[in-house]
């Protein structure tokens, strides 16, 4: 950059900080969502659905999961991860040396993220402050979905699309993760989630069945399923059967379902909604607690993940 172009853009740099904080300003709960096929990440009001504004990043933003103060963003196609800042809603950082960066795990001292990678076949730890790949751990298969227990000891790791075993990582040091051991479910596992009560929720990635470790294998729509979990309910989604099934947790009984849009995959919680992207429709589609459509928002073309800001 040259000496003009520096001292514009650092003169413009208060003004963007100033625009930046009067939208949150009159903003309520912010989500991060993915736009797959546009290279940003979409800044969505999910109260209102207004568009705050959009970040661009490197191609291919293909999952996000907050961390801290921060949110790490896989570019699967790219081989690189992006932190944003959600103070400023910018880039904090873009970290190379991945292959195929898939999802992301907040550990709970809101510094460390565990990012599966499918391509270098391992698990990554990633101090978001500092923007560094810390440490690694070899797995096997393909490693994608993934979800941390509530004592923030243990993370559950399914390894493919519709896999024979899902891995049980040791990260009580989130710098120096360790293989613990190995679950094979009853069916091929795409996605995993541990329910604040420490219940753990595989949904599978070949047929329509879910289950609760330890328990019953529960029918399901269309796979392959994903799970999240807020006010003691499971939420199940199927991107392919286009429905939201809205479990109680501790029983494993069903209280409602719901048609969402075709190819809302990916869901989580967050601000005491839930939130579903459509890699068809390009919609975020925002739920209630009792699984009651609230919104949806057209963001993109395509999109694939959402987070809390």
């Amino acid at each position: 950059m040259d000496r003009r172009r520096f001292l514009l853009a650092a003169a413009a740099a208060p003004f963007a900080l100033r625009e930046v904080s009067a939208a949150l300003a009159a903003s309520g709960p912010l989500a991060f969502v993915t736009a797959d096929t546009e290279a940003h990440v979409a800044v969505v009001d999910i109260a209102t659905g207004r568009i705050v504004k959009r970040i661009a990043t490197r191609p291919d933003p293909f999952s996000v999961e907050r961390v801290g103060d921060a949110a790490v963003v896989a570019h699967t196609n790219v081989g690189a991860v992006t932190i944003l800042d959600g103070s400023t809603l910018a880039v904090r950082h873009v970290i190379g040396g991945f292959e195929q960066p898939r999802y992301t795990a907040a550990a709970l001292d809101g510094r460390h993220a565990f990012v599966t990678d499918s391509g270098r076949t391992d698990l990554a730890a990633v101090d978001v402050l500092h923007g560094e790949v810390v440490g690694r751990l070899k797995l096997w298969r393909w490693p994608r979905h993934l979800s941390l227990s509530p004592d923030g000891r243990t993370l559950w790791v399914g390894l493919g699309t519709a896999s024979q075993e899902i891995a049980v990582v040791d990260v009580s040091n989130p710098r120096a993760p360790k293989l613990r051991g190995r679950l094979r479910p009853p069916f091929l596992a795409h996605d995993v989630g541990v329910a604040p009560s420490g219940r753990v929720w595989i949904t599978s990635g070949d047929v329509g069945s879910i289950m609760v470790h330890g328990g019953a294998v529960l029918p399901a729509d269309g796979a392959p399923q994903h799970v999240t979990f807020l006010d003691g309910r499971a939420f199940v989604t199927s991107g392919a059967s286009g429905t939201l099934r809205v479990y109680d947790e501790r029983t494993a009984k069903q209280l409602h379902e719901a048609a969402i849009p075709a190819g809302s995959f990916n869901v989580q919680y967050a601000a005491g909604v839930v939130l579903t992207p459509s890699l068809n429709e390009g919609t975020l589609t925002v739920v209630d607690t009792s699984g009651r459509v609230l919104r949806r928002v057209r963001v993109a073309s395509s999109c694939h993940d959402a987070c809390l800001v």
